[in-house]
């Protein structure tokens, strides 16, 4: 169905034909005619004419436009565009003998009804290719969208085992020093998997449902490091609502555990903040750590991933800012808030 019918416009379209009917009275006056007079028996004429130049529409979409093909465009458009002329002229001669009025300028109204019909057919070659061009652009964001999806479940795929590996070496570690809280940790262990697995399929959560996954997991490690592991929150309540990345706050506390608590003698503490600056949340993970010990190699590879899930979520209105000063690393991640 023509878009015109389908979509309820039928009636601007018409009025659109007010002013050209107009026009072509004054422009096809014969034998000293007055303009309501021709006008009168063009109405008719122009009524029917008008259908008529909705018909481009269904030829335009068999017939692409290509230029490489300009004769066998001109056999179709040609003829057309002369019969549509013709009838136009045709039918307003035949409505003026019926009504008694003069006859218009037959030979005028063919060749406007002719020049009418083509622009007719070339609007609806740049209606079918707006209409091409947006179909492509939402194909297009479309497949951005399902690759965005795709490279988010790539990275959290990623990072899932990396944390399952290190704290089954944690309980194997345990098993040999200490079975009551080996068993323990595996309990723990299995209430945290159980939270994350339900979060699994979803790409963000509130705040306040990431922050308690991390507590869950640093239970965990506290039944491994005891007193030695502290926790410290700074949490605004504000901020609990915003939508946050599912899992992203994960490695950040786990590269704070096994690069910083876990490498000092005497324990340390684990610092969470979660403050409003400018308009954005910013998630603060503060850790000691010993700066004599050597650079771990893979603690670029969890940063790594949250620098690039906050880019493909967010673009560049998030921000990861890490670093280590005077014996404390700390990392930032700001990002605007979501409901």
């Amino acid at each position: 169905m023509h878009p015109i019918l389908a979509r309820g416009r039928l009636v601007l379209y018409l009025a659109a034909w007010v002013p050209l009917l107009a026009l072509l009275a004054y422009l096809s006056r014969a034998g000293g005619a007055g303009w309501a007079a021709t006008a009168e028996a063009l109405a008719p004429a122009c009524l029917v004419f008008s259908f008529v130049c909705l018909s481009p529409w269904y030829i335009c979409r068999v017939q692409p436009l290509h230029l490489a093909e300009v004769t066998r465009l001109t056999a179709t458009w040609a003829p057309s565009a002369l019969t549509a002329g013709g009838l136009l002229s045709g039918t307003a001669w035949a409505a003026a003998r019926l009504m008694g009025l003069p006859a218009p300028n037959v030979g005028l109204l063919a060749g406007m009804g002719a020049l009418l019909y083509m622009l007719s057919a070339g609007l609806h070659y740049a209606v079918i290719a707006a209409e091409a061009s947006r179909a492509a652009e939402q194909r297009a964001a479309e497949a951005r969208s399902l690759a965005r999806d795709a490279e988010l479940q790539a990275l959290r795929m990623q990072i899932n085992p990396h944390f399952l590996f290190n704290s089954l070496h944690s309980i194997a570690a345990l098993t040999t020093q200490d079975g009551a809280r080996a068993r323990e940790m595996c309990v723990r262990l299995s209430e945290f998997l159980r939270s994350s697995l339900s979060l699994g399929t979803r790409d963000s959560v509130p705040l306040r449902e990431e922050l308690a996954l991390a507590r869950s997991y640093l239970v965990v490690e506290q039944v491994r490091f005891g007193a030695r592991l502290k926790v410290i929150e700074e949490i605004d309540a504000g901020c609990e609502d915003c939508a946050f990345p599912v899992l992203l706050l994960q490695p950040l506390v786990e590269n704070a555990i096994k690069h910083g608590v876990a490498g000092l003698v005497e324990g340390g503490e684990i610092k969470l903040a979660v403050k409003r600056r400018d308009g954005l949340v910013v998630v603060t993970v503060q850790n000691r750590f010993d700066p004599e010990a050597p650079p771990p190699n893979r603690l670029g590879m969890g940063l790594a991933h949250v620098r690039r899930r906050l880019d493909v979520r967010y673009g560049g209105q998030a921000r990861c800012a890490a670093g280590g000063r005077d014996g404390v690393y700390r990392v930032d991640l700001e990002f605007p808030c979501e409901g």
